[in-house]
Formats: C-alpha cells, structure tokens, sequence
C-alpha cells in the first residue's frame, strides 16, 4: 500500500531516538539515550493532588476538565502563562507538548523548500518537524557559546533568507551550549533587519545547576515565538507546552492546531495548572536541580575514568545531556554492540544537519539513571567500545 503514501511519508525518517526507547524498555538495559526525567523527579503526589483538584474545584464533577476546550488553551492557564511571560493571554497558545508547537509552526511558515537555520548540530525532533514540511534546513555551526551568530550574519549577508531560525538557548541539545547574552542580542537584531522568525526552544532553562543565566530571547514586541513545556520539570506524560509569540503567528497556529487535534486535554492542562501554582514546586524543583547536578558529575566522573584522554567532553551547566566525541569511533556502527552490552546512547549523526557529521559523538543523559547505574552504563559502554580500533578506551 506504499503506493498511496505522500512522498513525504514514504521518504520521512523515523527518529533515532524513538526507536532507541523501544529497545531500552529491556528491564536489564542501562539506557543514557532518552531525555527522560528521573523516575524519582517525578511529582507523584504533588500530580495526584493537582488531578484531585482539576475534578473537584472547578465543580461537582469537574465539568470544565473533562469537556472539550478552547483551541487556544484553558483560559486559567493561558492566564497563569501570560502573567509568568509577561505576554497578553492572546499572545499565549497551549499546546500537546512542545513538539506539537514545532510541528505547527513548520506547517505554518513553511512552503516545500523555504529555508530554516538550525544549529548544528540540531536537536532531532525540530529537524524531524520541519523536514516533514519540506523545508530545506541549513545548518549554522554552533561552540560554546550557542549559535554562532557571526557565520549567520555572514550568510545573510550573501543572500540566504530563512523563513526561521531555530535555537535551544539554554542547554541546546545535544550540545549543552548556553547561548551567550550577546549572541541572544545579536539574533533578535538580525531577525528585525532580515525578516525571519526566531524560534527559542525552551525545555531545559529551568534546569539549571551551574553558570550564569541570560534572560529569555522572546519578549513581547519581538519575532520570537518562545517555546516552554511541562514534560522536563514536572512530568513529560502530561503532553502539555506552550508558547508566546506576535499575535498573527500565535493566531496562525492556533487555526492550525484546530486542524490536527482540537485542543490539548483540558484535564492535562488543570493538572499542570494546579502543579506549577502548588507551593511546593519551588522545593520540587529544587530537589530535581541538586539530583541532576550529582548525576552529571558522576557520569563525567565515570567517563573520564574509564576512557582517560580518549574522551572529550564539556562538563555541564544544566539541562540533561553530556556531549562527548570518543576519537577514533564510529558511534553510529558500536551502537549494536552497545546495545548487546545493554547500555544505549544516541550516536551523533542523529543530530547532523548535514547527511554526514559527528560521527564519533555520542550523546548521554545523566538524568534518568541514579549514580549508581550510571557507573554500570560506563562499564558496559567500556566494554563494548573495548577491542574497537581506537584510543577512546582505557582499563581501570
């Protein structure tokens, strides 16, 4: 029945990592792929509280989370949004994750073969959305520092004109760079003189355990639509994000989201509402803030003894993820050995912009496994990488 897909279906790429989770559902697996929270990071008492109140509060039965509700999200939480953000409810659109909101805004601003700039390397699931529109993505090299906004400006300059550019500025997956204060300057300027949108994904911000942190890109009156999501601080099962923009694009998207689901689960949504407003996600989120920081001090720790100088890598500051480069290893071909050794990561050409990149890196998330089973991952990504031609390994 191929015959009758669209071609977009039948040349679209599954993710890497979804696959990948389908495989670390093995009870014995040591995964450090996913960007899963902790099982112990999740809320469960502080949710099953919210829930009860989302059926109770807002009548006998709850009438107002269990019937249909606005596209443009539940008019208490817009309200709670506008009042963090600083934007206008108007300007707030509730959505089924943050992955549905770069789904509709690659629907919406996209004709097959306009241009969007990603960093390079990207975070999969914005390359995922906006190949899927048929947008021709062109990657922008990426340090320390985030997005080089300089090599932007000069292709710019020679006459490139995206319809977006796409960043994670706080922890961009998979890299873990922090977007620096100036470059943050720097895109909204280019923004204003060249006419595309900036689209700031942000997952991660609030994750934050060491450095400095820079205010948001998006503001009010700037064309920057900001992406936010429940799914990293409270729990990724809940499918609920948002995101604040100009008003004909926050529009725009919500005529789309009309056309792909209706609205988010307006029960998702109160439950979320009752979390974020419980006093006692302050301490939540504090608690999640000291674990991660632990776990990604044990996971370098543990690299670095097992692999010496045949690792490179940049400690953290937050988010979820280590970055490394194992010189010498083709990470895409030891995945099945990996896998075998029961340990999973995301190679790097996953996140390549370009057909072929970062082929010795590797992606690792120190926030799903406790610090014990983070040493164990090690051993068995040691193991499996040991006996490849290469220097990325050492006993001990």
């Amino acid at each position: 029945m191929d015959h009758l897909l669209a071609v977009r279906a039948r040349t679209h790429r599954a993710s890497a990592i979804r696959e990948l989770l389908l495989l670390t559902e093995r009870p014995d697996m040591r995964s450090l792929a996913g960007g899963l929270p902790g099982g112990d990071r999740l809320p469960v008492d502080l949710l099953r509280d919210a829930a009860a109140g989302a059926l109770t509060r807002r009548g006998p039965t709850g009438p107002v989370a269990l019937q249909y509700a606005p596209t443009e999200g539940v008019a208490v939480l817009r309200e709670h949004l506008a009042a963090v953000t600083g934007h206008p409810p108007e300007e707030v659109l509730v959505t089924t994750g943050s992955q549905q909101a770069l789904d509709l805004l690659a629907r919406v601003l996209c004709d097959p073969g306009d241009v969007v700039v990603v960093e390079e390397p990207g975070y999969l699931g914005a390359l995922q959305a906006f190949r899927f529109a048929g947008a021709a993505l062109r990657g922008v090299p990426g340090d320390a520092d985030g997005l080089d906004t300089d090599r932007l400006a000069e292709v710019l300059a020679c006459g490139l004109r995206p319809k977006a550019v796409v960043v994670t500025p706080d922890f961009a997956n998979p890299t873990g760079a922090t977007l620096a204060a100036g470059r943050r300057t720097a895109l909204v300027m280019l923004a204003e003189r060249y006419g595309f949108l900036v689209v700031e994904d942000d997952p991660y911000g609030r994750l934050r355990f060491a450095g400095t942190s820079h205010p948001p890109i998006g503001a009010p009156g700037r064309p920057v639509v900001r992406l936010g999501t429940a799914s990293k601080v409270l729990a990724p099962g809940l499918r609920v994000g948002w995101l604040t923009g100009p008003p004909a694009i926050v529009a725009a998207l919500a005529r789309a989201k009309q056309a792909a689901d209706l609205h988010t689960s307006a029960l998702d949504q109160l439950v979320v509402l009752g979390a974020l407003t419980d006093p006692r996600v302050p301490a939540h989120l504090a608690g999640t803030v000291a674990a991660y920081r632990a776990r990604a001090r044990r996971l370098v720790d543990a690299l670095r003894c097992r692999f010496g100088d045949g690792i490179e890598l940049v400690e953290p500051e937050g988010g979820m993820f280590v970055w490394a480069r194992f010189p010498g290893i083709d990470t895409a071909a030891a995945l099945p050995g990996a896998l075998d050794a029961g340990v999973a990561y995301v190679p790097g050409p996953a996140f390549a912009v370009e057909p072929v990149a970062h082929g010795e890196r590797a992606r690792l998330s120190f926030a799903t496994l406790a610090p014990t089973a983070l040493d164990e991952a090690c051993d068995r990504l040691a193991g499996a990488f040991r006996g490849l031609p290469s220097r990325a390994w050492r006993d001990g």
